[in-house]
């Protein structure tokens, strides 16, 4: 399973960007897909998750600025980020949960100027 990412960039804060997460290879059943993110020194931290179902959660400190979605057809998933802030300044990680593996992207750099 290979997931590839993208959209990652430079933003001014109260920006927007999108980031796409697309997975390939031998996906059989799909459990979750989502990010996590980590900041300069900081731990690798859950962002926005969302299940084959629909069900989404979110991080505290994303909520109501960030919308994760999924499109199943494609095996992408999308995370919309709005209202950027400075603190949202991270390495964007995608990932699949299928059965009892996790898979993960390459990262996105995601800065946003204040």
């Amino acid at each position: 399973v290979q997931l590839q990412a993208s959209g990652g960039g430079l933003v001014q804060a109260g920006g927007s960007l999108r980031l796409s997460c697309a997975a390939s290879g031998s996906i059989f059943s799909i459990n979750a897909m989502g990010w996590h993110r980590q900041a300069p020194g900081k731990q690798r931290e859950l962002v926005a998750a969302i299940t084959g179902r629909g069900s989404t959660n979110y991080a505290d400190s994303v909520k109501g600025r960030f919308t994760i979605s999924r499109d199943n057809a494609k095996n992408t998933v999308y995370l919309q980020m709005n209202s950027l802030k400075p603190e949202d300044t991270a390495v964007y990680y995608c990932y699949l949960r299928a059965g009892l593996s996790n898979y993960w992207g390459q990262g996105t750099l995601v800065t946003v100027s204040s």
